[in-house]
């Protein structure tokens, strides 16, 4: 762990103490920090190695808050991904109108809508192949927001970003990269959500479209999301990503507030990041390779101080014969424990 992480961290824990001191009767003062965090370990056993591993996949600690009524902000960093540490979000955000924001800085792009889920907010232990590799992008930029009605209510996001991720941030950029995102509520109940994602991190630009529609009630969620790439100058065969998957909520009245069993199918074709070449012919290399996959689960939750998810997933993969799988990407049983705090 460098300087700069300690320092940061140390200054969280302060004010997280200085937070739990504030009785709920005394005067709070509004630009102090709300404090946050998660906490994700998870066991998996890989049936096909017969190899097992402990992991903590996820340690973050986040800041928010606001310095004025129209000035808000967020930092969160993450002290364990997969055994490295990372900034996630460092961003400033102005609501000069009620309906309209400002945000700059270090951010999650706005695009697609499971790359966009919170660790605790995941329905299970482990994120879609849209949300892991082909959807999964955070950089460098600005976006401007607008909502707009009451009834079904409609929110617009876009942006402009660097495109060549979070440590590549002194880079000269003469192409513009970019991101939109529009969203819509119907009846409550159904949630309609498209965006584009256009980048060019190196000589090839990748332009990504995403539709994402979930249904939303008491006990169930079931939601389909469809990604398509496509790169410059066919430089590299177009991407087709998918993911489909139910989840139904049974109340408990002992120990745990709810058991949620869930089913999933998600796919995705061969992808390149556009960085990695041929050092020979020059052409764009594979960075994952086709596969299909489904998982079932079921996942014991606890909603009473803090947000508690016990998960037990199987996920079974299918290969082409032309394809390479990573030994993380095959027939795993997982059970994670994951605290939001």
């Amino acid at each position: 762990m460098n300087k700069n992480n300690l320092v940061f961290f140390a200054t969280l824990l302060c004010l997280a103490t200085a937070n739990a001191q504030d009785s709920p009767s005394s005067s709070h003062p509004a630009y102090l920090p709300e404090i946050h965090g998660t906490i994700r370990s998870k066991f998996e056993y890989q049936t096909q190695m017969q190899a097992t591993r402990f992991e903590v996949r996820t340690a973050r600690i986040s800041a928010s808050g606001n310095v004025l009524p129209i000035v808000s902000y967020k930092a969160e960093v993450d002290l364990c991904d997969e055994g490295q540490i990372k900034m996630l979000d460092a961003y400033a955000r102005l609501k000069p109108l009620t309906d309209f924001t400002i945000t700059a800085g270090q951010m999650r792009v706005p695009f697609t809508v499971d790359a966009f889920r919170s660790p605790h907010l995941q329905y299970f232990a482990n994120r879609s192949f849209i949300a892991k590799q082909v959807g999964n992008t955070r950089d460098v930029g600005v976006t401007l927001g607008y909502t707009l009605g009451e009834t079904t209510p409609v929110t617009l996001e876009a942006g402009m970003f660097n495109g060549s991720g979070l440590t590549n941030q002194k880079v000269w950029h003469k192409e513009v990269n970019y991101a939109a995102k529009i969203q819509t509520l119907l009846n409550n109940r159904v949630n309609l959500t498209l965006s584009t994602l256009s980048i060019q991190p190196q000589q090839v630009r990748m332009t990504s479209y995403d539709f994402d529609v979930y249904y939303h009630t008491d006990r169930f969620h079931i939601e389909a999301e469809y990604l398509y790439k496509a790169y410059a100058d066919n430089a590299f065969a177009d991407v087709h990503a998918l993911n489909t998957f139910a989840n139904y909520d049974l109340p408990l009245r002992r120990v745990f507030n709810k058991l949620s069993f869930l089913v999933r199918y998600d796919m995705m074709t061969n992808q390149s990041d556009a960085v990695k070449t041929d050092e020979e012919s020059g052409a764009l290399l594979t960075t994952d390779y086709k596969r299909h996959r489904l998982t079932g689960g079921i996942t014991f939750s606890l909603t009473k101080a803090f947000r508690t998810d016990l998960r037990l997933n199987f996920e079974k993969y299918f290969y082409p014969q032309s394809s390479i799988a990573k030994e993380s990407e095959q027939d795993k049983i997982v059970l994670e424990l994951m605290v939001r705090f």
